[in-house]
């Protein structure tokens, strides 16, 4: 079983649906033939023609638009922003035509659409590279949003979303492209999408994350485990529909939560955790919820960057907040 960084896994996944799907089409700015800017679809346009793997003009909304189309007629399009700070005008086709679609049609026309867009801070790119635009397309009816936060992962709801009948936004941790290497098998098996992925059970805390934090979260759980202190981690991995029920069974027993993400605070999707939290969890929970997340500002450049992000201090911090609590 090979050992893959992120950008690998998603390769992976992306050939192993070309391979095994003729309806599979990719299409993206750079896809074909130089692979890709962070070289995720490397080798796929020579290996599957230039049929399957479409280059196209620097025209998000096209792009977008475009696999729409493809999708109403069957085809089961991927499409590539090469930033995610570069996928809004695209928002016009994505929220009032691939959210729509089934619901225009009375159930006639599915879009079976991926839209693949690399997110979020940590490679000291310069601006609208950095953006980590979740919440906005979580808010959009007749969508699914997802954020990986593993190789495996990677590999495994990529699969799951290419199969999806609707349309699906699949945001790319860029930090973790090639931060770490994970044993993937090349099987073909999907991971569940709208599901919570237990990482670690713990009783005195609940940590719950996603994409890159994920790493720091774990980071704090073992910080946290030094001083004897048994934290839950969940990786949240479908934004949209929320698995609260996961979240909710893990508070019951910690009776504490701590949300960490790497978005803006307000509105953020751990505000709608929270909020669930308050509905349908308040009398299992011993203390506030406690959210780290990015500041409410546009991300700022190379050298501040790190002081944006959420650190494992911060998250511990949080936590011991909760613990102290009456």
């Amino acid at each position: 079983m090979a050992e893959l960084h992120m950008v690998e896994a998603i390769n992976l996944a992306l050939a192993h649906a070309l391979e095994h799907d003729p309806d599979v089409v990719l299409l993206g700015e750079d896809i074909g033939l130089n692979g890709g800017v962070f070289r995720s679809t490397v080798g796929l346009q020579g290996r599957f023609g230039e049929a399957r793997v479409l280059d196209t003009p620097l025209a998000e909304g096209g792009i977008v638009g475009a696999a729409i189309g493809m999708a109403a007629m069957g085809l089961k399009p991927v499409a590539e922003i090469q930033f995610a700070g570069f996928i809004y005008p695209a928002i016009d086709n994505i929220l009032n035509h691939a959210g729509h679609l089934r619901h225009r049609t009375r159930g006639r026309l599915s879009c079976p659409l991926v839209v693949r867009a690399p997110s979020g801070a940590g490679i000291h790119a310069p601006e609208h590279h950095s953006e980590s635009p979740e919440a906005l397309f979580a808010h959009i009816p007749g969508l699914r949003v997802v954020m990986p936060s593993s190789p495996a992962r990677a590999y495994g709801l990529l699969l799951a979303a290419i199969r999806d009948p609707d349309p699906v936004i699949f945001f790319e941790p860029t930090r973790l492209y090639r931060m770490f290497r994970q044993e993937v098998e090349d099987n073909g098996e999907a991971l569940p999408l709208d599901a919570c992925f237990t990482l670690r059970d713990g009783t005195d805390i609940t940590l719950v994350s996603w994409g890159a934090m994920v790493r720091e979260t774990l980071a704090a759980a073992d910080a946290l485990a030094e001083d004897g202190i048994s934290a839950t981690v969940i990786d949240v991995a479908t934004l949209k529909p929320l698995d609260m029920e996961t979240i909710l069974e893990a508070v019951a027993q910690t009776s504490r939560c701590v949300i960490v993400h790497e978005a803006p605070r307000t509105a953020g999707v751990g505000a709608e955790i929270a909020a669930n939290l308050a509905e349908a969890g308040l009398y299992s929970l011993s203390a506030p919820v406690q959210r780290v997340t990015g500041y409410d500002t546009v991300v700022p450049l190379a050298r501040l960057e790190h002081s944006y992000l959420p650190s494992v201090q911060r998250i511990v911090d949080a936590a011991r907040r909760a613990l102290d609590a009456a």
